[in-house]
């Protein structure tokens, strides 16, 4: 590089935002040749690309630490400040930020460059004001071209980290506290790009490519902002005003936070600054400064001798300890390169370093960046391992540096690791770009910079993992640019955008997507609706115009459209005008919630009135009027369902003429309901129990849910729940009966079948076959058909008559005659003068237990050890209407004594007094053949005719001083405990009773 007169350099000041490296780039393309230093790795890559765009890939160069690209004959050459080839001679070399050389690491190189760098027709220095004077006293006779900033900035104050403004960068001085702000942005408000110098150049690019196209709006980043990079950043706030330089731990210079704080505002848009996360506000004095970008000027600059004396290492060492001739240049302390070298000048590499090429090339071995950040020691291993190889076989061992590089081609862990091996594998690329230090250099340059490309692309992965909700980045890209993709939405109501679930919407309402850690923000939900509103409005037109089979009205109150919820049923004025609630978001308003509104009031009131068609005619029935009038409106209220014990004084008022109108408008007048027979259907009844359950406890309460899908079964009977509200099975079409609800026509089609059996009598003479079920008395018994009716039998069909009033007359059964013996004549003659008393009805309740019956005289226990055990007794059921004085029976006569056959085996058990009176009779001898009961036979309490003059009275109906007569003396009554031996018993059986038969068996076994 030669040197041109000094009035050929111009030095370009000013703040950031002026246009300087721009400016620049432009003057460099400008002459044949050019050259330009960047303060950093990604700066140059971007001012690379940016000069291949215009000239061509054969025509640049790009030379860094870690990355040599040299076409064969290249005309411009792009390079960090350190890496730049000082030997190349070309017409125009600028270097950028130049302030950069008061640092205590770097400082010294950019300032060799201010003093040796020129360019055979102009030289550009570009940087901060500050440099001004400094730039004065090293370059005589510079011409200092001052550029005013394009854009104002102002101080915004002090906010929370969630409500720092869109297009912000967020700074801190720390990994832990870039990843901590992160982390919180990713909560609060979607994510955000992380932009550090310990990240590769590629990690770095990703990142700031993930901001610059508006995946994210915020970007939380150390100082390497400060350095010439190029971002859409609106807003700068200040998480911390501290640093650890390296040395120790400073406040920022006002000059330094200028620097940062300028990247806020691009060419023409003004920026803002401001502090977050606990610093304290910036006083008056500082922010006065950073507006105006008025700051103390730079009075030195770090210098160090780059006149080395390589003929020994004394010698180097003594050159490189040598002090500036100058005030302005201050003598760097001692950089990690020079740790190296006395590192090595102490172990066994210093007795291979004799003479000047190989002092030389020590030093340029120490010129190995520490990247990794380890001790002096640990890099001087390193160091002196390669100056080692270098010098003993002039290659570096091909066999440790592939173990060395295989120990970092592993792009699995996490953020820590991955950033750990990019860091040594740098060390590495950077070996592999010195001339002639490996065997096959571009073999090296190619594994390494692959290597840290994978590492760099997934540690990029793992950070967007980490620090951005992609979907939420899709958002607000989706926001900004209204040419982007409509989102779609597939069968199941998902949503997406780009392949990014963003949530599911069903009918008119939008879920937002929850991600682990998600707090679903305003500003995330605002974002994603916006995003649904064309297909919210979308729906709305389809709702409006959709037909009449598009819609449901769920068990549950809800409406449907196309099978999603749109709306739901509350309490109205009345039981048939319902209240329709509209189910949705915000993002449905004005004209389109209007006309869904409309359309699904329209359809509601048509449903109703078309699937109630018969209940909604009684309201005001033509032609009806009085008391029939009253009726058919109450069977309105009903909902078609009237039970009839509620008006049955007004039934029985109404003539035939008004019964025939009434029965015109589908009414049947049944035994316990008025009701339509056409509602009792699935549809009307599900219709009827959502609009009762509105009125009276809600949809929600038990039964409303489970009711509709028992009807539509066609099931005629079904056991009750207690917590279901009774009225509701009645709504269903179901009265409830016992322990069972019964279906109302099935009701009707029973009474139906028991109305004719009870009106005969099958004790009386009858033509023909009796009908099933038939029973003397004007009862019935139960028959199959009744109970494949009705779906049940035995304890709940008993159940259920017993709710309807009937009651029930348990007979035991006679068993059938055994063939008379020899002997039987015999046995007749001698119990023929004796008496039996044989209770042989029982009525009971339905709960009531069966009665044993034991014949007076026969003892159970006399029975011989090898008899088998007599059969329970079995029961002939009969069921009679009930009387009003069912639970009233006429109680026993005082004085009547009580049969001897009703006491137990037990000596001591006292009389059961609590019995009913129809089953302590007096009594009776029984007459009729075979000892069974006459067909027409009364109950217990009353005398067969056939046993009583035609004059007689009853019983219980005789007057009192006859009854006295017929009384047994109290000293007749034998006493409970007496118990006669069996020989002096007087044992007198009906010779046709089956005790009669069972003796006569007893006499012959003895």
């Amino acid at each position: 590089m030669s040197f041109a007169p000094s009035h050929s350099v111009k030095a370009i000041l000013g703040p950031t935002n002026t246009g300087k490296t721009y400016f620049a780039i432009e003057r460099m393309l400008a002459h044949p040749t050019g050259m330009i230093g960047l303060p950093l790795r990604l700066l140059a890559r971007e001012v690379y690309q940016r000069v291949v765009e215009r000239v061509g890939e054969q025509a640049v160069a790009l030379i860094t630490g870690e990355e040599r690209i040299v076409p064969a004959k290249p005309r411009y050459w792009v390079a960090t400040v350190e890496a730049m080839p000082m030997d190349i001679h070309v017409d125009c070399v600028a270097i950028d930020e130049i302030q950069t050389a008061i640092d205590f690491d770097r400082g010294h190189i950019f300032t060799d460059r201010i003093l040796r760098a020129r360019g055979f027709h102009e030289t550009l220095l570009l940087g901060s004001g500050t440099m001004a004077n400094v730039v004065r006293k090293l370059v005589p006779h510079v011409e200092i071209i001052d550029r005013p900033r394009f854009s104002q900035l102002t101080y915004a104050g002090s906010k929370k980290i969630s409500r720092q403004p869109p297009r912000s960068a967020i700074v801190a001085f720390s990994a832990r506290q870039v990843y901590a702000i992160a982390e919180l942005i990713r909560r609060e408000r979607g994510g955000a790009a992380v932009v550090m110098g310990a990240l590769s150049p590629r990690t770095r690019n990703a990142q700031v490519e993930l901001y610059q196209n508006g995946d994210v709006d915020f970007l939380v980043a150390t100082d390497a902002i400060g350095m010439g990079l190029n971002l859409d950043i609106h807003h700068v706030a200040f998480a911390d005003d501290t640093k650890f330089d390296g040395h120790q731990s400073r406040p920022l210079t006002p000059s330094e936070l200028g620097q940062i704080a300028g990247r806020a505002g691009r060419h023409k848009h003004n920026g803002t600054f401001g502090v977050t996360g606990g610093t304290e506000g910036f006083d008056e004095e500082l922010v006065v400064q950073l507006e105006t970008h008025d700051f103390e000027p730079v009075k030195v600059v770090q210098w160090r001798n780059s006149v080395l004396d390589f003929s020994s290492i004394e010698r180097l060492r003594g050159s490189l300890e040598a002090a500036p001739d100058d005030r302005t240049l201050t003598r760097v302390p001692v950089a990690k390169d020079q740790h190296a070298l006395e590192f090595v000048a102490r172990n066994e590499g210093a007795a291979l370093a004799r003479g000047h090429e190989a002092v030389k090339l020590l030093w340029e071995c120490c010129q190995i960046p520490d990247y990794q950040g380890i001790s002096p020691a640990a890099h001087g291993e390193i160091v002196t391992r390669i100056f080692t190889d270098l010098r003993r076989n002039r290659h570096v061992n091909a066999d440790w540096i592939a173990e060395q590089v295989r120990f970092c081609d592993n792009s699995e862990g996490d953020i820590d690791t991955l950033s750990n091996r990019i860091k040594q594998i740098r060390t590495w690329t950077f070996v592999a770009n010195r001339k002639n230090w490996l065997e096959d250099p571009a073999y090296w340059r190619e594994k390494t910079r692959d290597i840290e490309d994978r590492l760099s692309d997934a540690l990029h992965e793992r950070l967007t993992q980490r620090f951005v909700d992609r979907r939420t980045s899709v958002l607000l890209r989706h926001l900004k640019d209204k040419r982007m993709v409509s989102p779609e939405i597939n069968g199941q109501g998902e949503v997406r955008l780009e392949g990014h679930l963003i949530g599911t919407i069903e009918g008119f309402r939008f879920t937002l997507a929850r991600n682990d850690g998600d707090m679903d923000a305003k500003g995330l939900r605002g974002a994603a609706e916006s995003v649904v509103a064309p297909e919210i409005h979308n729906r709305a037109e389809r709702l409006g115009g959709a037909p009449n089979e598009e819609f449901v009205l769920a068990t549950d109150g809800r409406m449907r459209w196309r099978g999603e919820v749109v709306a739901e049923l509350a309490e109205g004025d009345s039981i048939y005008r319902p209240r329709i609630i509209i189910l949705a978001d915000e993002t449905l308003t004005g004209p389109d919630l209007e006309k869904v509104q409309d359309r699904l009031s329209l359809w509601l009131r048509h449903h109703i009135n078309t699937v109630l068609e018969q209940v909604m005619s009684l309201e005001a029935p033509a032609d009806i009027e009085g008391t029939a009038r009253g009726i058919a409106y109450q069977l309105f209220e009903g909902i078609g369902i009237l039970p009839r014990g509620a008006v049955s004084d007004e039934v029985k008022g109404l003539d035939q003429d008004v019964r025939g109108k009434l029965r015109k408008l589908g009414i049947k007048f049944g035994a316990y309901h008025i009701y339509l027979p056409l509602s009792l259907k699935p549809a009307p009844r599900e219709l009827a129990i959502i609009l009762f359950a509105l009125k009276h406890g809600g949809v929600r309460q038990p039964g409303v849910t489970d009711i509709p899908h028992i009807v539509l079964s066609g099931r005629t009977s079904f056991l009750v729940d207690p917590e279901v509200d009774p009225r509701l099975y009645e709504i269903a079409g179901f009265k409830v009966a016992g322990k069972r609800a019964v279906r109302i026509d099935i009701l009707e089609r029973l009474a139906d079948i028991i109305r004719p059996l009870i009106a005969l009598d099958a004790g009386r003479p009858y033509a023909g076959d009796l009908p099933a079920g038939a029973a003397e008395g004007n009862g019935f018994r139960t028959t199959v058909e009744m109970t494949s009716l009705l779906g049940c039998s035995g304890e709940d069909f008993a159940s259920i008559l017993t709710s309807l009033g009937y009651r029930l007359r348990r007979t035991p059964k006679v068993a059938a005659p055994a063939e008379a013996s020899a002997e039987a004549p015999a046995l007749e003659a001698v119990l023929e003068d004796n008496s039996a008393t044989v209770d042989a009805v029982d009525e009971v309740g339905v709960e009531s237990a069966p009665v044993e019956i034991v014949a007076e005289g026969v003892v159970p226990d006399a029975a011989p050890a090898d008899a088998a055990a007599p059969a329970e007794p079995e029961f002939d059921e009969v069921w009679f209407p009930g009387r009003r004085n069912d639970h009233h029976q006429p109680r026993r006569p005082e004085g009547r004594r009580r049969p001897e056959g009703d006491a137990e085996a037990g000596q001591n058990r006292r009389p059961d007094r609590t019995r009913p009176a129809h089953a302590k009779g007096g009594q009776r001898r029984p007459e009729g053949d075979a000892g069974q009961r006459p067909s027409n036979e009364r109950p217990s309490n009353e005398r067969p005719k056939n046993e009583r003059p035609k004059n007689e009275r009853p019983a219980h109906t005789r007057p009192r001083d006859e009854e006295r007569r017929t009384r047994p003396e109290k000293n007749e009554r034998p006493a409970a405990n007496a118990r006669p031996a069996r020989e002096e018993r007087k044992v007198v059986f009906d010779p046709d009773s089956p005790f009669a038969k069972l003796a006569a068996l007893r006499g012959k076994t003895e």
